[in-house]
Formats: structure tokens, C-alpha cells, sequence
């Protein structure tokens, strides 16, 4: 940088004399000025300190001719930015420092060093040099700016318009590796926002579309870089306008708020309106309250290196006026800030979410607008890292598109409360509870994670939904919590053995860790409610969509049927009567083990009279062996086997011996014992319901709807396969999946899973997408 310096440079500047005094003593003229070290420097003192290695890469100037040097006091301070530094207008002889107008008033206007001598600068070559430099400065910046233009980033359904980070940055045209801040601005429809920006940062061109007619020129979301001040500057729609998804606009609004650094809201009337704090307010309490949370979310989901600050933007108020005065004109004790924070408080909103709140107003007697003062507000607020810190791009896209996906969806308006600008249904889940009406409170989209629906109230019972479930009470005073449901039969239970006791005991509610803890039946009479020994209860929310604990599981009627249908369907194919077919089969199926099985039964064991297909076999309770009407007709009690003291049917040969005690094993009567009881039940069913004799004759679309279980789509609102969409006709037939109820073709609903939650403890028939669930169903 240093150089030979020709007789011709020296006595340029005779006022100015070298201020380092490393080499010279203070004595020479100064040739150079460094701004890393504050000082003029001459030759010498140049060379000596720049060939230090920590001093070496310090930009130094060559003096012209009329030179005027910063002002010394103020020039290091950081309340002044680049391009707004005073220059001195004096040097004082005895302090030797160069003072600017107000540094000299302030230091030497009383005291001693009011007799200082002083030397003048010359203030026109000071003015012609500033003036110079500003141009030259101006100049380069608006070469800067040429090629800049404008893209859309969200369009007005919220759409981003951007498919990924790379894209991102080549339509901002900027570096990857570019650290960016974000500056937004808002305001009302028609109060020049995208003229202000155009002004602001790129010099008056037309980087944002402006228009003079009635039409808003802005929709959606305008993004584009500037790389005088290194920010990514974000033009929104205007607020009050005529538009359709007015609600799905509003909170597009605060995503892009989400994601700036540096807030400008713009209005252009004479007087603050209430809308101003209103908006203000409203959209620090929905970011606080729902975006917070998103964005700590976002950096640890996406690995990000800077944390995206959870305290929201600083907001800059341009304000400007024709025809009143500035906010606090008329108190001049009071700064136009602590005014706004009144107003804030007397409408009930606290702003609270941002950093900052700065007022900048100005006063247009004639256009056009004076924008200097709010671009040098710009950029001292964006020279401050303290609070939010410049990040890549693609940490920006990606803070863009997390809000984007997290928040989105249609907003019914003919629903919405406006009392707020961002009301919270804009941001939590639409689905409102079934039985009471309450709404969810997570944020929009939260299934796509796993997050079930959760209310911030307790819910009421419905008799139409049965919200109501339990919890196994043993279980519950271990510090668990193991829901159970009441079900036909236990899992240890076969189908018929389960489908027996039933009938006989009831239906039982079964613990995965307690076992079988209740039955509804089990004594003749005095049999107390669950709720009051075993289970504990509660009122759960039902939300659309949803059927965790729509378990209607009194499905013994359907699974009789099932038996039956399939029963019927194998008689059918051997050309014999479904009625005395399905009865012997299910008559085979509740037998007690001594019985004979009916299809071994082809004469009556006493007079050998063949039986014909519709001809009624009897078993003998006491031998077991199958008999004709006439010679099973006589009844007495069979106790040895298990029947107890009342009479029952008993051959001929049998009621002759009734004075004989039968001879059975131990090993039979354990045997016998299980399967006595599903033959009793069977008789009862037989005897009162006529459910196994009569269930054929009906026509089978009446009896599959009176024992469809609740959670079943009725065949008649089935027209078509609920997966592959076929229509059903009488050759496709329809099938109900035992663990969602809808209804499948017979390809679509092949696979057999249990499916306890139902009540289906034993392998039934499922559907193709729930049998892929993972766990129980």
C-alpha cells in the first residue's frame, strides 16, 4: 500500500499532521488515513505500523487534496453506521483531535478548553468531497441492483412456488453459503408497501410490481435479494382487500413473519390506527402460542446448524403523514416509541413476541416520499446480530416450508370468530369432537406424525357414540393403565366353547395382565356391575375418523351366523336340507364327548329304523347313543352326567336302568364337564331364541342386519368394494372386514387375523389394509 511519496503529494494537506507519532513524534504531515486504526498516518508511521502481521491487511486511503478526516471522538462509536459518519469540521490545536460540529459543542463549548485554539476545515471542499463520495457510493450500489428481480415464493392458496433449497437460491440469485436476514413488510391494501421497498433497497426500480388502478397488485408472496444489504426482501398482500380465503391469506401472512428478521409495517394514514395494534397484538399471541413450538421443532428435525430464534422479528412502523403531525410532535418529553406501548396497552394487546418496536415517521408536504430515514433505521437494526443472527438460504426455505406444511388446509369461513386477525382455529387441528363439540388443540396436520387428537376439556357421554371406556382396576392401583372391553369370550376360549358360555354366562371383560376379570352372568342372580368391582371408567372424546373405542363386541349373533352361512353354503353344494343339516352340525360342534356324532347316526340304536334327511335325531343324555322320536321319549334326571336334577330326554333302555348308577371315569366327567355347558346353552338357544332351526328359513339379508354389530356398514349403503372400488352385483359378493367394519370384495378381504379389540379372539376375516397394521388390532 505504502509507496515513495513525490514532493509534489507533500503540502497537499499542511492542517493535517500524522496522529500514530510511532515513528515521527507527531511531527509530519499525514499522508494516508487507515479506518481499522482510526488515525492519520504519515510515510513512516504507515510503513512501521503495517508491517506488523495483525495490522497488515488494514485498508488504508491516500489523502486528496482538501482532505477532511472524521471526526476522532465519534468516528469509533457504534452508534454511527458506514455512510452516516460525521466529518470534522475543526481541529483542535491543543487536544489535537479533529471535532464534527456536535462533538466540538459538546466538549469544548464550556471550561478551559473553550480557549483552544482551532484550525478550520475548509467546509466547501468538505461538502464537494462528501457530495463526491456519496455519488460514487450510490452509483455502485445501483449498479449492485440492475439485475435484480422478483419471483413468486407462496402463491395465494399458500402454495409454495419454490421446489427445493437449490431452487430457492437461484431464483434469489445469490450464494449458498450467502448469510441473509429477512425483511418483510406489511400494511393495508393500497399504502404503497411494494413502492416503499423499491425505494428503500433498490433505488427506485421497479423490482415489485406497483399499479395505479383499483386492482391489488401483490398476490401472494413476492420474494427477491438484495445484495447492497445482503437480505432476502419479502413484499406480501395488502390487508382490508377485496379477496376470496381472506382466512387462509391472514395466516399466510404470519408465516412469512415467522421467518423475518426485521418487520416494516407501512401505512400512509394521517392517524394510527387501531388495526395497526390490533394486527400487531394479535399476531405476537399466535406466534407465540403456535410457531414457537414449530420452529424449535423444525431445527432439531432438520439438523439445522443455526437455531431459528423463538423471539419473533423487530418491527419498524413507517408512518407517513400530509396533512397532522408526527406521533409525538406535540410531546416532545415523550419518545414516540413509549406512546405506541400506551396504545397497546389501552387496546388489551401485548406484543411481547418481538424483539423490538421502533417508530419512523415522515411528513410529505409535496411527493415524493423521503425514504432515507427509514433506510438508515433498516440498517442499523440489521447490523444488529444480538437477538437473530444472518443465516444461509436454505435455513430459510426450510423454516418457510415446515410452517407451510404444518400450517395448511381450507379455513371455513362461514366458522370463524374475526374478533382476532389470527384467530386460533387458523392454526390448530379443524376436528371437533363428536359427542360435545369441543376442538382439538394440536396444531394443523398433527396426525401426519402420529399425534392423536387431544381437547383441553373433559367430554360428556353420548349414548349414541358409547364414549365411554375401561380400565382394568387391579392394574390401574399397580400404576398402570390396561384398557379393557367387555367381549363375547374370553381368547382362551374356542370359537363354539366361547360363543356357549355366552349365552350361559354372559359377556366377560378380559385383562391382558389379570386374565378373565368379569362375567356378566356368573351367578344366578346378584351379579354387580363392573364399574363397581373390577374396571374403572372414563368419557373419552370422539373424533371423525376415528373408532378407537367404538367396540361394540356383543358380536355373538354374528358369529353364530357366520357358522351358519357357512354351513349352509357346504349342505347347499351336497344337494342336502340346510335346515337339519346346520342343526346337526351345530348340534356335533356343543356336543358333550360321550355323544355320538350325528353324521355317524344312520338308524335309531333300538329298532334300527333308518333316518332320512328330514327325519329329527335324538341323543339319549344318559348313553349318548342317537334314537328316533319313539323310542327317546321318555325324561329323567341324569345327574351322574352333569345335568343336574331336572329331567331330561332318555331312551327306553336307559329310563328302564334309571335305578342303575352308570359307571364313569374320573377322566370322563373332567371331560364331559366343558362341553356339557355348551350343550345346555345349546338347547337354551334351540328352545327360546329358535335361532339354529328357523335361521335359515329367514331371508339371510334380514337376519345379517339384525346381527350385524353396530360398527358394521349396513350391506344396503355398500355398493361398491371400499378398496379397489367394484361394484357389487350378485356375483360379487360382499364381505364385512371384522376390524373396520367397511365393507370388500372377497380379493380385497382374503386374510385372517384376530382381532381382539373387536371381540374376535380367534383368526377372522380382515381386510387388506388392516390386516398391514402393525401390533393388535
Amino acid at each position: 500500500m505504502s509507496a515513495q511519496t513525490s514532493p509534489a503529494e507533500k503540502g497537499l494537506n499542511p492542517g493535517l499532521m500524522c496522529q500514530e507519532s510511532y515513528a515521527c513524534s507527531g511531527t509530519d504531515e499525514a499522508i494516508f488515513e487507515c479506518d481499522e486504526c482510526c488515525s492519520l498516518q504519515c510515510l513512516r508511521c504507515e510503513e512501521e505500523l503495517h508491517r506488523q502481521e495483525r495490522l497488515r491487511n488494514h485498508e488504508r486511503i491516500r489523502l486528496k487534496p482538501g482532505h477532511v478526516p472524521y471526526c476522532d471522538l465519534c468516528k469509533g462509536l457504534s452508534g454511527h453506521l458506514p455512510g452516516v459518519r460525521q466529518r470534522a469540521i475543526v481541529r483542535c490545536q491543543t487536544c489535537k483531535i479533529n471535532l464534527c460540529l456536535e462533538c466540538q459543542k459538546r466538549t469544548h463549548s464550556g471550561g478551559n478548553k473553550r480557549r483552544h485554539p482551532v484550525t478550520v476545515y475548509n467546509v466547501s471542499n468538505l461538502q464537494g468531497s462528501l457530495e463526491a463520495e456519496e455519488m460514487d457510493e450510490e452509483t455502485k450500489r445501483k449498479k449492485m441492483t440492475e439485475k435484480v428481480v422478483s419471483f413468486l415464493l407462496v402463491d395465494e392458496n399458500e402454495e409454495v412456488q419454490v421446489t427445493n433449497e437449490e431452487d430457492f437460491i437461484r431464483k434469489l440469485d445469490c450464494k449458498p453459503d450467502q448469510h441473509l436476514k429477512v425483511v418483510s413488510i406489511f400494511g393495508n391494501t393500497g399504502d404503497g408497501k411494494s413502492h416503499t421497498l423499491n425505494h428503500t433497497f433498490f433505488y427506485g426500480r421497479e423490482v415489485f410490481k406497483t399499479s395505479p388502478t383499483q386492482e391489488s397488485c401483490t398476490v401472494g408472496v413476492w420474494a427477491a435479494y438484495d445484495p447492497v444489504h445482503k437480505v432476502a426482501v419479502i413484499d406480501t398482500e395488502g390487508l382490508l382487500g377485496a379477496t376470496v380465503n381472506l382466512s387462509q391469506r391472514t395466516r399466510l401472512l404470519l408465516k412469512v413473519l415467522a421467518i423475518s428478521d426485521l418487520v416494516i409495517y407501512r401505512t400512509h394514514a394521517d392517524r394510527l390506527h387501531n388495526d395497526l395494534f390490533k394486527f400487531l397484538g394479535d399476531a405476537s399471541e399466535a406466534y407465540l402460542k403456535h410457531f414457537t413450538k414449530e420452529l424449535k421443532a423444525t431445527t432439531a428435525r432438520c439438523g439445522l446448524d443455526v437455531p431459528l430464534s423463538t423471539l419473533g422479528p423487530a418491527v419498524i412502523i413507517f408512518h407517513e403523514t400530509v396533512h397532522t403531525q408526527l406521533l409525538g410532535s406535540d410531546h416532545p418529553s415523550e419518545v414516540p416509541e413509549k406512546l405506541i406501548q400506551d396504545r397497546f396497552r389501552k387496546l388489551g394487546r401485548f406484543p411481547e413476541a418481538f424483539s423490538s418496536i421502533h417508530y419512523k415517521g415522515t411528513r410529505t408536504y409535496n411527493p415524493p416520499t423521503d425514504f432515507s430515514g427509514l433506510r438508515r433505521a433498516l440498517e442499523q437494526l440489521l447490523e444488529n446480530n444480538t437477538t437473530r443472527s444472518p443465516r444461509h438460504p436454505g435455513v430459510i426455505f426450510k423454516a418457510l416450508k415446515a410452517l407451510s406444511d404444518r400450517f395448511s388446509g381450507e379455513i371455513p369461513d362461514d366458522q370463524m370468530a374475526h374478533s382476532s386477525f389470527f384467530p386460533d382455529e387458523y392454526f390448530t387441528c379443524s376436528s371437533l369432537c363428536l359427542s360435545c363439540g369441543v376442538g382439538c388443540k394440536n396444531s394443523m396436520n398433527h396426525g401426519k406424525e402420529g399425534v392423536p387428537h387431544e381437547a383441553k376439556s373433559r367430554c360428556r357421554y353420548s349414548h349414541q357414540y358409547d364414549n365411554r371406556v375401561y380400565t382394568c382396576k387391579a392394574c390401574y392401583e399397580r400404576g398402570e393403565e390396561v384398557s379393557v372391553v367387555p367381549k363375547t369370550s374370553a381368547s382362551t376360549d374356542s370359537p363354539w366353547m366361547g360363543l356357549a358360555k355366552y349365552a350361559w354366562s354372559g359377556y366377560v371383560i378380559e385383562c391382558p395382565n389379570c386374565g378373565v376379570v368379569y362375567r356378566s352372568r356368573q351367578y344366578w342372580f346378584g351379579n354387580q356391575d363392573p364399574v363397581d368391582t373390577v374396571v374403572r371408567t372414563e368419557i373419552v372424546h370422539v373424533w371423525p375418523g376415528t373408532d378407537g373405542f367404538l367396540k361394540d363386541n356383543n358380536n355373538a349373533a354374528q358369529r353364530l351366523l357366520d357358522g351358519m352361512n357357512f354351513m349352509a353354503q357346504s349342505v347347499s353344494e351336497l344337494s342336502l336340507g340346510p335346515t337339519k343339516a346346520v342343526t346337526s352340525w351345530l348340534t356335533d360342534q356343543i356336543a358333550p364327548a360321550y355323544w355320538r356324532p350325528n353324521s355317524q347316526i344312520l338308524s335309531c340304536n333300538k329298532c334300527a329304523t333308518s333316518f332320512k334327511d328330514n327325519d329329527t335325531k335324538h341323543h339319549c343324555r344318559a348313553c349318548g347313543e342317537g334314537f328316533c322320536d319313539g323310542c327317546s321319549s321318555k325324561t329323567r334326571p341324569v345327574p351322574e352326567r352333569g345335568w343336574g336334577p331336572a329331567p331330561v330326554r332318555v331312551c327306553d333302555n336307559c329310563y328302564e336302568a334309571r335305578n342303575v348308577q352308570l359307571a364313569i371315569t374320573e377322566a370322563q366327567a373332567d371331560d364331559e364337564g366343558g362341553t356339557l355347558i355348551a350343550r345346555k346353552v345349546g338347547e337354551a338357544v334351540q328352545s327360546t331364541l329358535g335361532a339354529v332351526v328357523t335361521a335359515i328359513d329367514i331371508p339371510l339379508g334380514l337376519v345379517k342386519d339384525a346381527a350385524r354389530p353396530a360398527y358394521w356398514v349396513p350391506d344396503h349403503e355398500i355398493l361398491h368394494c371400499h378398496n379397489c372400488r367394484k361394484e357389487f352385483s350378485i356375483k360379487l359378493s360382499k364381505h364385512h372386514c371384522r376390524a373396520c367394519g367397511q365393507g370388500f370384495c372377497d380379493e380385497c378381504s382374503h386374510d385372517r387375523r384376530a382381532v381382539p379389540s373387536r371381540g374376535w379372539d380367534h383368526p377372522v376375516r380382515v381386510c387388506f389394509n388392516c390386516n398391514k397394521k402393525p401390533g393388535d388390532l
